[in-house]
C-alpha cells in the first residue's frame, strides 16, 4: 500500500467522486469511502492524503491529521 497526496476534484456522499495528484494521476474515490475515516464530507479543491492498494483508494485523511498509520512521504 502506498500514500499519494491529492487535491479533490470532485465529490458526492452517495456517488463518490475523484482526486488528482500533483503528477496529474487522477483517482476514483468510491463512494462510502468516508465511512470509518472520522470525516463527513470531502470539498473541491482541498487536499487529501489518500491510500492506494493495487492502485484503487481505499482511505483518506487531511494532512497532518493525527493517525496509527505512517505519514505519507
Amino acid at each position: 500500500m502506498s500514500w499519494r497526496q491529492t487535491t479533490v476534484e470532485r465529490w458526492a456522499a452517495d456517488c463518490g467522486g475523484w482526486a488528482r495528484a500533483d503528477d496529474g494521476t487522477r483517482f476514483a474515490l468510491p463512494a462510502g469511502l468516508l465511512a470509518g475515516s472520522g470525516l463527513r464530507l470531502l470539498r473541491v479543491g482541498q487536499r487529501v492524503h489518500v491510500e492506494l492498494s493495487e492502485g484503487v483508494v481505499v482511505h483518506v485523511r487531511l494532512p497532518g491529521a493525527q493517525s496509527t498509520e505512517p505519514e505519507p512521504p
